[in-house]
């Protein structure tokens, strides 16, 4: 059996946010035993698992990201919306749109240090939608 619900996020300011227990909450029951999986319905934002307890990772991510593809990059084309636009295109193929948790023992496993971030790419975002399914 499969079960979805939509979740509405932010908007967020661009940055890596910690949205576990958004996640969790928009969960109505849990199996014994599954997966959740998280989709994200956008191409200019992603989600990632990661540390969670050090909000320097998060700057240290949003460093490292804009490295890999800055907004003057040479020769980038797609900017329709603006100069972030095809950056956060790129950054979002880097971060992945879908995550996967087991369920066990009727309870998300997530390890002891891990979070589900949103990776908001554009400084300004719209609200973000995901499909959160939960798999029995």
């Amino acid at each position: 059996m499969v079960s979805h619900s939509t979740l509405t996020l932010g908007p967020y300011p661009r940055g890596f946010h910690l949205i576990t227990n958004e996640v969790f909450d928009a969960v109505r029951q849990w199996p014994e035993q599954g997966m959740l999986s998280v989709f994200m319905k956008h191409t200019s934002a992603g989600l990632c698992i990661n540390e969670n307890a050090d909000a320097d990772v998060r700057h240290d991510f949003e460093l490292f990201f804009n490295r890999l593809a800055p907004e003057d990059f040479p020769g980038i084309l797609h900017a329709i919306e603006g100069p972030d636009d095809m950056p956060a295109h790129i950054k979002s193929v880097l971060s992945g749109t879908a995550i996967n948790i087991p369920v066990v023992d009727g309870q998300p496993a997530l390890g002891t240090w891990q979070g589900i971030f949103l990776c908001e790419f554009r400084d300004r975002a719209t609200p973000r939608k995901l499909i959160i399914s939960i798999i029995e």
